[in-house]
């Protein structure tokens, strides 16, 4: 059983009455007909873990029968308002989902095993909106549901719920169509619907019993840019996604509530990368490494708040993950950058077939990168990984002082983190060890992470710190990105030497990455003023 299409889901929902007759949709701009209504029958079985995990994550695992689409169907996280869905065959499984259909969803519900938890009937009428060329821009479906979730132990009794809704979901159409059709939807009495799912409706009672204490928004993981293993390749720039800390910083509450809310968001974070792996879509491993690494200095910064024993096993494993990921991911990047470098340079100094095999390269390591990425989701020590980490964020091993308010905790913690940068930093003034500054690049990420985690808590002036934490990490991701680049161009070379090809644009790529590095380290010494003078200023 293997996965056979991928649908790109962009649907409104809207909540409707028996008595609600849909109107007359030709009225609406762009579509030029409409067809006659088709009925269709449709039985669905939905499949999740006894904690509802599948549920909780936004995902979607349902068996169908009937209508156009019968088979598996795994619905994934919703993004930019639409919904990846992987169809696969029906096949002879019925009582339990075949390991093909669970393989994206792997990560998620790690060693437990999916039972049915729901069965819905559905009377759908269909119709099918069309523009003057005949193409289908939308179909609306009518939906008359019975829902019954099943109970989540034995001897308690099955909930059956009933209900109408109408879904509109784009085909050919665009989002003005998608908005004029549910405006001509609510003219008529309908309501956008008050349920994400027909699943979550479905199991409202069940989610809502085994909701886990609400976590204060104090942390906002994603800024709008994006780390890389290195500098400039891959990373988006700019800080148009930052939101700016209050002045006086805008979080009540515990230093462990801070925390939980830390570990809650990048748990998360690694769960949706997770997916990304498992069903092939783009950055995925980067976002997995990202997670990581962000856990891991949460962990490792949090110690005032965290039993730093009961955690060593967890911090050990993310590193253990992010090492598994590393060489593919840099590998990637580093020919990424070198195959820019190229297309850049006079054709008089290309000698050879030097993009030719640069592009090769560029493929075995997409291949052997993904094929890598999936083993490692795959092993036993990486779910058992993941279980730790659950059991961590659902119970985290606070000390005496997560009990205490936020400010003054996270406020220590961070200029702690600090201070490990200045010392690092000093160290690397009066060292000849390349490895120096890539120990201050490593450590003024961690202070970048542990900053975000504050910047709500503690307000403009970690703000202000981190817009200069951010420079001085690109510059010296610049940097390290030069230590992969020259290693490739070495090991092409010698290839390309054997081959019988002209080396000498190899050299002269090694050249240029040289002289890269030593711009990088020349700015980083040029910035670290200013940024000195961040970490006084936010201390002071």
């Amino acid at each position: 059983m293997s996965v056979t299409d991928v649908h790109v889901e962009i649907e409104r929902k809207y909540d409707v009455g028996e008595a609600f007759v849909l109107p007359d949709l030709t009225g609406v701009p762009g579509v030029a007909s409409v067809d006659e209504p088709v009925e269709h029958v449709l039985e669905a079985a939905y499949y999740d873990t006894e904690d509802l995990r599948l549920a909780r994550a936004r995902v979607t695992l349902r068996r169908r029968t009937g209508g156009t689409d019968a088979g598996w169907h795994v619905k994934l996280p919703a993004a930019a308002g639409a919904r990846r869905e992987l169809h696969s065959p029906l096949g002879r499984a019925a009582k339990t989902p075949p390991k093909a259909v669970l393989a994206p969803v792997l990560g998620i519900v790690r060693s437990a095993a999916p039972a049915q938890v729901a069965l819905l009937r559905t009377r759908r009428v269909v119709t099918e909106l069309r523009d003057a060329e005949g193409q289908v821009l939308a179909e609306v479906a009518d939906d008359h549901v019975t829902g019954t979730a099943f109970p989540a132990r034995p001897g308690e009794a099955a909930v059956v719920t009933s209900w109408r809704e109408v879904e509109v979901e784009l085909v050919t159409g665009g989002d003005d169509l998608l908005a004029a059709v549910g405006a001509a939807l609510v003219a008529a009495g309908a309501e956008p619907g008050r349920s994400p799912s027909k699943l979550s409706r479905v199991l409202a009672d069940r989610l809502a019993a085994g909701t886990p204490p609400a976590v204060p928004q104090v942390i906002d993981g994603t800024d709008g840019s994006s780390d890389t293993a290195g500098g400039t390749t891959g990373r988006k720039k700019g800080k148009k996604g930052r939101k700016k800390g209050a002045a006086h910083g805008g979080v009540t509450g515990t230093a462990g509530d801070v925390l939980r809310a830390a570990l809650v968001a990048q748990a998360l974070s690694l769960q949706d990368a997770d997916v990304m792996v498992r069903s092939d879509q783009p950055d995925g491993v980067h976002q997995v490494r990202v997670a990581c690494r962000r856990l891991r200095s949460i962990l490792a910064a949090f110690r005032p708040v965290l039993d730093r024993e009961a955690t060593a096993h967890v911090r050990d494993e993310l590193r253990w993950i992010g090492a598994e990921m590393a060489a593919s991911r840099d590998a990637e990047v580093a020919v990424a950058h070198l195959r820019e470098l190229v297309a850049g340079q006079p054709p008089e100094l290309v000698l050879g077939p030097v993009a030719a095999r640069l592009q090769q390269e560029d493929l075995r390591d997409v291949v052997a990168g993904g094929d890598e990425a999936r083993r490692t989701l795959a092993s036993t020590r990486y779910l058992q990984a993941l279980d730790a980490l659950a059991e961590l964020v659902a119970d985290p091993p606070l000390t005496e002082r997560a009990a205490e308010p936020a400010a003054a905790v996270v406020d220590e913690v961070l200029a702690h983190t600090g201070t490990r940068l200045r010392h690092l930093v000093e160290a690397a003034e009066g060292s000849d060890d390349p490895a120096a500054l890539h120990d201050v690049r490593k450590a003024a990420k961690r202070l970048r992470y542990t900053a975000e985690v504050a910047e709500p808590v503690l307000g403009a002036p970690v703000t202000e710190l981190i817009g200069t934490l951010k420079e001085a990490q690109q510059v010296l991701g610049d940097r390290q990105d030069t230590f992969l680049t020259r290693e490739v161009c070495t090991r092409l070379g010698l290839q390309a030497f054997a081959a019988g090809e002209n080396a000498w644009t190899y050299g002269r790529l090694h050249a240029l990455e040289e002289a890269r590095c030593a711009q990088a380290e020349r700015e980083f010494w040029l910035r670290w003023p200013a940024l000195r003078g961040a970490l006084t200023t936010r201390s002071a």
